[in-house]
């Protein structure tokens, strides 16, 4: 049960994290997102089978339980956005922002909950979990590895004369991100924690 639980508040955090890009996106010129009826609350306009559903569920019943996922990303045409050197930027953090800033207010909210004492034990279990899925989430999309949201982060500051690291990372992301997840996330791990720590004041 508590892993469908988790299932289901990844799937929450996800569909905010893909409506903020269509957002941000809107907000800056492409409406590609709304014109594609993403900018819904609707998860079923956003869950994606493999991402959403299954790959959480197994990663959930298997140590050490980390539910993760994705979903589908909101469509996003680079060339309608009015500021074409930081557009694609802006609008790739736009996502990671939303998972940080769920994360600061759940987070502090289990910091100060002696302020909170309304508040059912059952709610600090949630928002214990709400938290540490969006540091997650927003820890892995930070990753500058294409097609995450760090990679555009990323390649938005480099020079263009270093479009040959662009090229390679995207033609190798698979195997990158593989790489990352099963060698290089066990020593990420541990900062998602700290980060937790640090705006809820708990240790886990």
């Amino acid at each position: 049960m508590d892993s469908f639980f988790s299932i289901i508040l990844l799937i929450m955090s996800v569909v905010i994290h893909e409506i903020c890009h269509g957002y941000a996106a809107e907000a800056l010129g492409d409406p590609t997102a709304r014109y594609a009826g993403r900018l819904s609350l609707n998860p079923l306009k956003h869950i994606d089978p493999i991402g959403s559903i299954i790959v959480p569920f197994i990663l959930a019943i298997i140590p050490p339980h980390m539910v993760f996922g994705w979903a589908k990303p909101v469509p996003v045409n680079p060339y309608n956005l009015k500021n074409q050197r930081w557009g694609e930027v802006l609008v790739a953090a736009a996502g990671p922002a939303s998972n940080l800033s769920v994360a600061i207010i759940f987070g502090l909210v289990i910091r100060f909950s002696d302020s909170f004492v309304f508040l059912p034990v059952s709610f600090f279990s949630i928002a214990t979990s709400l938290v540490l899925i969006n540091l997650l989430l927003a820890v892995f999309n930070l990753v500058p590895i294409p097609p995450l949201d760090g990679s555009k982060i990323f390649f938005g500051f480099i020079p263009y004369r270093f479009v040959g690291i662009k090229n390679w990372l995207e033609s190798n992301s698979f195997l990158m991100i593989l790489i990352f997840i099963f060698f290089v996330w066990q020593f990420v791990d541990p900062l998602v924690l700290k980060l937790f720590h640090l705006i809820t004041g708990v240790s886990l």
